[in-house]
């Protein structure tokens, strides 16, 4: 996905031609791709009230950043087996997300434009809280069930000295209810399969004779049972184990074996259930949390650009996706073109090609123009 910058510079006349300009250079020599965008004539209010405001729409905006990117990683996350197929679905308004930035309007049904800034910025937090907060309980919901059926089915994909056995035994392999006899699980190496057979009514006396089945096999051995005296079980296990034979501790009951397979389909048919809803809301509130923050972004260019150039409200906003190879030069050129509108910026910019464009201010640069990126890179590149 791309990187954006959104900008803004006085709309005066003398500016206007500065504009132009500043529109054909980036263009012909492919620096960048340039779109109009449209900021309704807001409600100014006080300068106190914007210098406020301007620190709380730069929390808001990276907010609601984290906010979309929570929501693209849940999205990636449960479409595991089509993630290619992720970025297709975080769309906004039902269009992919560069076309609803390079077609931007002003949502006048959602931000009434007759609000106070402040207001449209409390609408905007409210909208996106309220849908950080139910990512977290739908998302938890999800991720426990999600969990527990990778538990239950690791254990069934180990190997036999490891995995459940639930899908193997059943009761006709075990001698139950019985005051002496007792059945026992040995694993047992594919290359001792023959010495098994010769050597297990010997590690007892108190082995019941040709009473060894093989229940079960995988790529590395087989799973045997053997009935024997229950007097006898430690001496047969420590006698085992001298034969590389594997004892299992397993107690056959039927009923812990019967829920555990109840629960692997309970936790099978509650994810099913839950995915196509999940991503549905997914999906919808995506779409509404990327429209407020672009809203947001909107917001802090006309909150800047007033405090930038003051009043009467006169500015003209332009969103630019920079070629990823042109990025400096393009940087080069705005600080070439708009130095005269800051003193401080000026004085570090001695001409159109410079190493720095614009001045470092705590741990962001500041530029002479009015300037936020929008990363559509949403999702962690893996």
């Amino acid at each position: 996905m791309a990187e954006f910058w959104l900008i803004s510079a006085p709309g005066d006349k003398s500016n206007q031609q500065q504009w132009e300009r500043m529109n054909t250079v980036t263009t012909k020599a492919n620096l960048s791709s340039n779109f109009k965008f449209t900021i309704p004539d807001l409600k100014v209010g006080t300068l106190d009230a914007l210098v406020s405001l301007s620190d709380e729409l730069g929390k808001l905006d990276t907010f609601a950043e984290s906010v979309l990117k929570k929501i693209a990683h849940s999205m990636s996350d449960m479409m595991e087996d089509s993630e290619d197929k992720v970025q297709e679905n975080l769309l906004a308004n039902g269009v992919d997300l560069v076309t609803y930035l390079t077609r931007f309007q002003w949502d006048m049904a959602k931000y009434p434009i007759q609000q106070s800034l402040h207001t449209l910025s409390e609408v905007m937090s409210k909208q996106i809280s309220q849908i950080d907060t139910d990512l977290k309980a739908r998302s938890v919901a999800y991720s426990n069930i999600k969990a527990n059926l990778q538990s239950l089915e690791r254990k069934a994909m180990g190997n036999l000295l490891t995995r459940t056995l639930t899908d193997i035994v059943n009761k006709n392999d075990f001698v139950l209810d019985s005051e002496y006899l007792t059945t026992l699980l040995v694993v047992v190496p594919k290359a001792n399969y023959v010495m098994w057979q010769k050597t297990y009514e010997s590690l007892s006396d108190l082995v019941v004779p040709r009473s060894t089945k093989k229940i079960m096999e995988d790529s590395e051995g087989g799973l045997f049972t053997v009935t024997l005296f229950k007097k006898a079980v430690d001496e047969f296990k420590a006698k085992a184990r001298e034969n590389k034979f594997v004892v299992r501790e397993f107690n056959f009951n039927e009923k812990e074996l019967q829920s555990e397979k109840e629960e692997m389909t309970r936790l099978a048919v509650d994810k099913k259930q839950q995915y196509g809803p999940l991503l549905r809301w997914l999906k919808v509130n995506f779409s509404e949390a990327f429209i407020a923050w672009i809203h947001v972004k909107a917001l802090r260019v006309f909150v800047e650009s007033v405090l930038r150039y003051g009043l009467p409200v006169n500015f003209q906003a332009l969103l630019l996706q920079p070629n990823k190879k042109s990025m400096k030069r393009l940087r080069d050129v705005l600080n070439a073109l708009y130095k005269h509108l800051d003193g401080v910026a000026a004085a570090s910019v001695a001409d159109a090609v410079v190493d720095i464009p614009g001045l470092s201010v705590g741990n962001q640069d500041y530029y002479s123009y009015v300037y936020f990126k929008i990363d559509l890179n949403l999702i962690d590149q893996k």
